[in-house]
């Protein structure tokens, strides 16, 4: 048996690792480091076209797409679905190995067009058709939870992403509660939580207002909300999965190791941090930050508190919550590079 870093974290808790935006040489890697999912977001074909390892196939795939379909937002989209394959094929046998359980592959479309439930709905069942082990990722925002009210009565496995805060957790659970009856063999649905962005956001803002806290505070933030979160959906008996996203450092792992999580790093910069450290597989999702240290949190960020509370936000407002601003506008530069490329090409 392995006796690296991810396969003791699986053996000896119920987390799981998952590899963000691999190429399929990081794929292969992190599958025998004993990866169990992956996630690709809207950077992941602007990532494979300036890697030196995959420019010259990603180039040679838009290539193909350009030459078949001559509108640039459904090539671009085209082109996402065609780098995908190649990934959901590696994690496909586990996939099936593990009876549906395991190996998925989410795969999220495009975030310029994200304010229209009826786009993420197309989208998502065309990114659906690419392998059966797909699942959609979609924005918890109000276009995006119609839309997975939609998804998920046709059996779409669904990772909601861009999730900051506890009402946005809830709206989520409540809402797979409303749809899939009880008992019912619904598919399966994960929420993913992006404690790094969430952080990073909080740093520029506490700068730019010369907030005076300590850093060290910040640095709790975004764990502090995923923790308090993974408690309420596994108290009030939510069907779904936790996902740990926007790691920035190895505390964005560890931290949360212990749960009934799947947490999503980068292969360079996180994973072989990670396996290099080779530290002890220590429990701390349920070590909870002090209550003096979410108070000056609650106190000094607003955005922080609007997280942190039951009910800080209302639904009209997910998508122009600060954090979730800030993360769709790196998907959005790199979706829009894409595009110019294309532009280029044609």
């Amino acid at each position: 048996m392995a006796t690296d870093y991810f396969h003791r974290v699986r053996s000896l808790t119920q987390t799981q690792f998952w590899i963000n935006n691999p190429t399929r040489d990081e794929a292969d890697k992190a599958i025998a480091a004993g990866a169990t999912g992956c996630t690709l977001n809207p950077s992941y074909t602007q990532k494979m076209l300036d890697h030196p390892a995959e420019s010259e196939y990603a180039y040679k795939v838009l290539d193909e797409v350009l030459a078949e379909i001559t509108d640039d937002v459904h090539a671009i989209a085209e082109f996402q679905r065609r780098m995908a394959k190649p990934i959901t094929d590696r994690f496909l046998p586990l996939f099936e190995k593990s009876g549906r359980e395991m190996g998925y592959v989410s795969i999220q479309a495009d975030p310029i067009l994200e304010e229209d439930s009826q786009v993420i709905i197309s989208e998502g069942r065309l990114n659906r058709a690419v392998a059966p082990n797909v699942c959609c990722k979609i924005p918890l925002t109000e276009p995006g939870l119609h839309a997975i009210s939609v998804l998920l009565p046709e059996h779409t496995a669904i990772n909601a992403t861009e999730i900051f805060a506890m009402e946005q957790g809830e709206q989520l659970g409540e809402l797979y509660e409303r749809t899939i009856p009880k008992g019912a063999n619904g598919p399966k649905l994960w929420y993913s939580h992006i404690a790094g962005i969430y952080d990073d956001y909080l740093y520029d803002y506490a700068k730019k207002h010369e907030v005076d806290i300590p850093l060290d505070y910040i640095a709790q933030a975004g764990l502090t909300v995923s923790k308090k979160m993974y408690a309420m959906v596994k108290e009030r008996g939510y069907r779904m999965s936790f996902i740990g996203g926007g790691a920035r450092k190895p505390h964005h792992f560890t931290e949360l190791v212990g749960g009934d999580v799947n947490l999503t790093i980068n292969w360079v910069g996180t994973a072989d941090m990670l396996l290099e450290m080779d530290a002890p597989v220590v429990e701390r999702i349920h070590h909870l930050a002090p209550q003096h240290v979410i108070d000056e949190l609650c106190a000094k960020l607003p955005d922080f508190k609007k997280g942190y509370d039951e009910h800080g936000l209302h639904v009209e407002d997910f998508e122009e919550f600060g954090p979730v601003m800030l993360f769709r506008s790196s998907f959005m530069k790199s979706w829009n590079r894409v595009l110019d490329i294309i532009g280029s090409r044609r």
